[in-house]
């Protein structure tokens, strides 16, 4: 396959510049070593304790690197601190950022099952695949790309932590420099939505002031090489809940007359979407900001993953009407993160249960505002013959009204992209493409609040993919192949040496 044979020469690079690749070689076992210690520290944002033991402990591993640490501080010390390094280069006409954070997605341990979260294991593949645990290796000895680990963040995103700080080893081994003014900023709260990233951007502004930042998060594209996002999509989380009965009825002697919660639900669910997967809400893709010609030519220019995603998923179809994977992303979404109502299997009772709720997740592109998207979802369930509260109702209310229905949302922020006639996309793609095929899009499927930058900093952002699809990211037994790590270091090395 081409982008196999292009992908190995970005990451391990050509005969001209073959030291990156030798010193990962030669340093395998190490690297292993020093991560598993470090996906070992739990790193849950709202742990605070936790997350200045990580704190700590990167500030530690940068300080070895010679990267002169600092921990950048909100007013309230309960705020996770920026982790701050750089390396100045002389003469350099230019500063960038690289970020990534060291915060990860809450856990439920009883739902991991190759792993407890915060006890890294190594395998030698996937267990779909029979791979086995197995210890870290000796200094000196081989490692297969094929090895996994599996830890909460070993993707998202400990792994751009380990390979910005392993891709600074490489280029000093080699007695090189990047070829900017280097800077380092390491978020402690991005999956909790960076609700201080502002504040400490805001209080740290000199410090920060660049020509741009280059996000390290997220994974490759489905269909192989790395991907180069010139954005990324907002997001806002809603609850909703309905309501039934004040306490639970006996199923046989109240059902088909007490109005069922968990059905009112999966009814005003379902009338949110037709069956092709497109979201019925009025207005939902109004003022979606329409994608240049530039940009739809690069989506063009990405291989289609879907067929091949559909046979590792056991799918036998998929939303979007006949539009890709990629294509899709490009839209804003509504999703349903989970429904939770009375209990089912062998804890099920025959019940007529009192509330049902779900979380709804809507993903945002230029042009969307998280309270827009909110409004018009709040207009479609009135308009199903709900009276809305943002609180929970009262019984008279609930007696007055009927159906009720309680939305509740999180702050939310949204998308944020850099054109993509801006000469950092233009830089960026050239030096990656003179060793690689490269994915560029428009927008990542996920979402960063990476709006901020630009708001705070005036900064353009882009943000690189660089780790294996299938990793699990934010759920139970999440993991990266140790082959995509490599890659990403000498990846990480060769963003470095641009100029």
């Amino acid at each position: 396959m081409r982008w196999l044979a292009a992908w190995f020469l970005v990451l391990f690079g050509t005969a001209a510049d073959a030291a990156p690749r030798d010193w990962v070689e030669k340093n395998k076992p190490a690297l292993i070593r020093e991560y598993l210690e470090l996906l070992a520290i739990p790193n849950i944002a709202s742990d605070i304790v936790d997350i200045r033991r990580n704190a700590d402990h990167i500030s530690a591993m940068m300080k070895r690197r010679g990267l002169a640490p600092r921990l950048l501080e909100g007013d309230d010390p309960k705020v996770p601190p920026l982790i701050y390094g750089e390396w100045r280069v002389p003469g350099a006409k230019r500063t960038l950022i690289l970020y990534a954070h060291y915060d990860g997605q809450p856990v439920t341990p009883e739902a991991w099952k190759v792993t407890a979260p915060f006890t890294p294991r190594l395998m030698s593949d996937s267990p779909d695949r029979g791979g086995a645990e197995f210890g870290p290796p000796e200094p000196g000895s081989s490692v297969r790309d094929e090895w996994r680990i599996y830890a909460r963040s070993a993707s998202d995103d400990k792994a751009g932590v380990m390979a910005i700080l392993a891709a600074v080893d490489a280029l000093k081994a080699e007695k090189k420099r990047p070829g900017f003014n280097l800077k380092i900023v390491l978020e402690g709260e991005e999956e909790a939505g960076s609700p201080n990233l502002a504040g400490l951007l805001r209080r740290h502004k000199a410090l920060l002031a660049s020509d741009g930042w280059i996000i390290i998060d997220g994974p490759a594209h489905q269909s192989g090489p790395p991907q180069l996002a010139l954005g990324v999509r907002g997001d806002v989380n809603v609850d909703v809940t309905v309501y039934g009965p004040v306490r639970p009825l006996h199923s046989g002697h109240y059902g088909n007359w007490a109005p069922n919660p968990a059905m009112m639900l999966a009814q005003l669910l379902a009338s949110m979407k037709d069956a092709n997967g497109r979201v019925t809400i009025a207005g939902f893709y109004d003022d979606v900001l329409p994608l240049s010609e530039a940009e739809k030519q690069a989506i063009a220019a990405v291989p289609a993953p879907d067929e091949a995603l559909k046979r590792e998923l056991a799918l036998g179809w998929t939303e979007g009407g006949g539009a890709t994977l990629t294509e899709t992303i490009q839209l804003p979404s509504l999703n349903i993160n989970g429904i939770r109502s009375a209990d089912v299997g062998d804890k099920a009772r025959n019940v007529v249960p009192t509330m049902a709720t779900a979380t709804l997740d809507l993903r945002l592109v230029m042009g969307n505002s998280p309270d827009r998207q909110v409004e018009k979802l709040i207009r479609h369930i009135r308009g199903q013959g709900f009276e809305v509260f943002d609180r929970e109702p009262t019984l008279e209310e609930r007696r007055r009204f009927g159906k009720v229905a309680t939305v509740t949302r999180q702050p939310g922020y949204p998308a944020e992209r850099t054109r993509i006639e801006h000469p950092l996309v233009r830089d960026l793609t050239a030096a990656l493409r003179r060793e690689t095929e490269l994915a560029v899009l428009p927008s990542l499927g996920g979402s960063l609040p990476l709006y901020l930058i630009r708001e705070e900093l005036g900064a353009p952002t882009l943000t690189l993919g660089l780790w294996n699809h299938d990793n699990n990211q934010h759920a139970e037994d999440e993991n990266i192949r140790l082959g995509h790590l490599w890659n990403g270091i000498a990846a990480v090395a060769a963003v470095m040496r641009m100029r």
